[in-house]
């Protein structure tokens, strides 16, 4: 295995399961598991209302939220079912609320509902909205602990480097930081790092991860009382991104953001085909990742009484985002298979909440002929 994130230690832990005494082992590069996205998310248990029927987004959250419930409850992890709203904030947004209700309701989310303003206020006192969308089993969780517990009973070595994959006759020569080590299948999640992994190990550059960096702010303590559950808005379709949101944490902290700010891949022509057709947004997302004032703005569109001296710095988090060569931002989860190999090539959000399913997947695909 490489990888000590979450999806990695999924696998590792979901293939100790179906074959007890599996000579296993998880590489892993940092000092310690879960450092990067795992550790670094807003921890939103998702129930899959975003994506589109069919896709492996749509089916592996939705298996992937009740498999992580279970693991919470076995582990005495808190996993809190604080809700979420999704607030259209004009008229304009109703069209796409729509589309976000079919999809919810044909993907399976849980006690699903659309809200007219009023009843919005039901919910969120301090929201505001022409309509919303109402998901009431969405939760939060610490998504560090979920990892430290799939990582009970699994060998991992930290500090260790995957530097290629060489595919042999007899398996795979693991290249790494120690030396070599001959093994007789490889599941790699790389993260960050899973396309660079994979062309250095003879695979396709395309796609390739290009990093967007998320800056969040925090609301001040005495203003926590603005947000009972998740306020989102309605996202922009042509973007994988789900716009600034307030998002209570499971350490009692409420995040503000995040901006999606270009942070690497520029050697890839993709990344310019993408900056050129979202610059407008690009420039938006400069601003706020710069600017107190314009985070504030935006969530006052659906959370009017939220001023700019409620923020506080915050922290910020990173997104591993696909993008093709023509410049098409990747949109569902992408796992390449060769014969000994395993590459899981793009797995951002709900990446965390479909752990345990896109294991099971993995899995799942290792033991077909």
């Amino acid at each position: 295995m490489v990888g000590g994130g979450i999806i990695g230690l999924a696998v590792a832990r979901e293939l100790l399961r179906r074959r007890p005494g599996t000579s296993l082992v998880v590489l892993e590069r940092e000092p310690a598991i879960a450092l990067h996205q795992t550790g670094r998310n807003s921890g939103v248990v998702h129930q899959g209302v975003y994506y589109p029927p069919g896709s492996l987004k749509a089916r592996l959250c939705r298996r992937g939220a009740d498999l992580l419930t279970e693991l919470c409850d076995e582990h005495g992890i808190p996993l809190e079912r604080c809700g979420k709203v999704i607030v259209a904030s004009n008229e304009r947004e109703l069209r796409r609320l729509d589309e976000l209700h079919r999809r919810g309701l044909e993907n399976g989310v849980p006690g699903l509902r659309r809200l007219s303003g009023a009843e919005l206020r039901q919910v969120e006192p301090h929201a505001a909205g022409v309509a919303a969308l109402h998901s009431p089993e969405t939760g939060i969780v610490d998504y560090s602990a979920v990892a430290r517990a799939l990582a009970a009973g699994v060998d991992v070595v930290t500090g260790c480097a995957v530097e290629r994959l060489v595919e042999t006759r007899e398996g795979v020569r693991v290249v790494h930081a120690a030396g070599e080590t001959l093994a007789g299948t490889v599941v790699a999640c790389a993260g960050l790092r899973s396309d660079r992994l994979a062309v250095a190990s003879g695979e396709p550059p395309d796609p390739r991860i290009v990093p967007f960096r998320g800056a969040y702010r925090l609301l001040r303590p005495e203003r926590r009382e603005l947000v009972r559950g998740l306020i989102y808005p309605v996202p922009d379709p042509r973007l994988p991104f789900l716009g600034i949101h307030l998002t209570p944490r499971i350490d009692g902290e409420v995040l503000v953001g995040p901006s999606a700010l270009l942070v690497g891949g520029l050697g890839w022509p993709g990344t310019w085909r993408v900056a050129r057709r979202f610059w407008r947004a690009g420039l938006s997302e400069l601003h706020a990742a710069a600017s107190s004032r314009a985070f504030a703005a935006a969530a006052r569109r659906y959370v009017p009484e939220l001023r700019r001296g409620d923020l506080l710095p915050g922290p910020s988090g990173v997104r591993a985002q696909a993008v093709s060569h023509d410049g098409a931002l990747v949109d569902d989860f992408v796992l390449a298979r060769t014969q000994h190999t395993l590459h899981v090539r793009n797995a951002p959000s709900p990446g965390a909440t479909s752990s345990l399913a896109i294991a099971e997947e993995i899995v799942n695909s290792l033991a077909a002929p």
